[in-house]
């Protein structure tokens, strides 16, 4: 599992550690990987909360355009095989 996001990697270190994230939070400052996933639309500036499922074979299998961070992790589960 690896999170990504647009904050800078000191922001990101601090967010990782105040919340305990047990997955590394991936540097995205440019957007190139949030807008290629879905997560900042055109136009738009700031990114949405989204998530993907990325089979072994490097493809999506799923793909969720927002998600609420408090509720998610019980959908995610339940739609792994």
């Amino acid at each position: 599992m690896l999170g990504a996001s647009t904050d800078d990697a000191a922001a990101n270190a601090a967010f990782r550690a105040k919340y305990s994230f047990p997955f590394p939070l991936l540097c995205d400052i440019g957007q190139t990987l949030c807008r290629a996933y879905g997560a900042i639309a055109d136009g738009k500036q700031h990114a949405n909360r989204a998530a993907v499922v990325i089979g072994p074979d490097g493809r999506v299998v799923k793909w969720w355009p927002s998600v609420d961070a408090r509720t998610f992790p019980e959908t995610v589960l339940a739609e792994l095989p």
